[in-house]
């Protein structure tokens, strides 16, 4: 049975254990920037190695990561792999989240290493 806490039900463990996994893949700085930029639209490989400033097979790499759990798909465009995120609500927390984060940081100047510091 599930506690209730404000009219809202406990999910049971393993939804919070994949909940868990996806969050700590976004906890990637390099894997949260393609996220962003996936967020913005499709693209290639070779397009968010550039945009995110990352080796070719690092950033493959973290694609494979990422569409392995789920928070990214691509197709086949010829001899290209398209990367894109298919899920509205990835893309909804994504931008939420850094959006929410960059206006603090636009505020407040709070230094990166101190948010850092505090998420530990």
């Amino acid at each position: 049975m599930t506690e209730s806490a404000g009219g809202f039900e406990d999910p049971p463990a393993e939804v919070l254990a994949e909940a868990a996994a996806a969050f700590g893949l976004l906890a990637s700085t390099a894997r949260l920037h393609l996220m962003w930029a996936l967020s913005q639209g499709e693209s290639d490989v070779t397009h968010l190695a550039n945009r995110v400033g990352g080796a070719l097979p690092a950033v493959s790499q973290h694609l494979a990561k990422l569409k392995l759990a789920g928070l990214v798909r691509s197709r086949r465009e010829g001899r290209r792999q398209i990367y894109y995120i298919d899920d509205p609500d990835v893309v909804t927390l994504v931008r939420v989240m850094v959006g929410q984060m960059t206006a603090r940081v636009d505020q407040t100047a709070v230094p990166a290493h101190r948010l850092r510091r505090i998420g530990r």
